[in-house]
């Protein structure tokens, strides 16, 4: 093992402790928010493959590379759907009957009560 990888996987490790105590320290009426925002973020990932596609050779280097690219656009995707599923319950909901008036049977069995 060289110097260099060893350094590399203390800062990985590192890394994963830190994340994990982070976030389960999270409450959990803030998990989803915080869940949402960061697989939609995770867009960045998608430009890295981008990136990195370019300087792919090899069989073994594309299937690695659609692969990352699959689970980074499900992220993204799974983002804003989550995102959009969270924003609807903050919206308001029509009050039955404060819309435009209603036409045919229902209406006139209404008008006659």
């Amino acid at each position: 093992m060289t110097q260099g990888f060893v350094g590399n996987l203390t800062i990985f490790v590192l890394a994963l402790l830190v994340g994990f105590e982070v976030i389960s320290k999270v409450p959990a009426t803030l998990h989803t928010p915080l869940m949402s925002g960061a697989n939609s973020i995770h867009g960045v990932v998608l430009v890295g493959v981008v990136i990195l596609a370019s300087f792919v050779d090899g069989p073994f280097g594309y299937v690695l590379t659609f692969v990352a690219a699959a689970f980074g656009a499900a992220n993204v995707v799974g983002g804003y759907a989550v995102t959009d599923r969270m924003l609807q319950m903050f919206r308001k909901r029509p009050v039955p009957g404060s819309g435009p008036k209603a036409v045919g049977a229902h209406a006139k069995k209404a008008e006659s009560a």
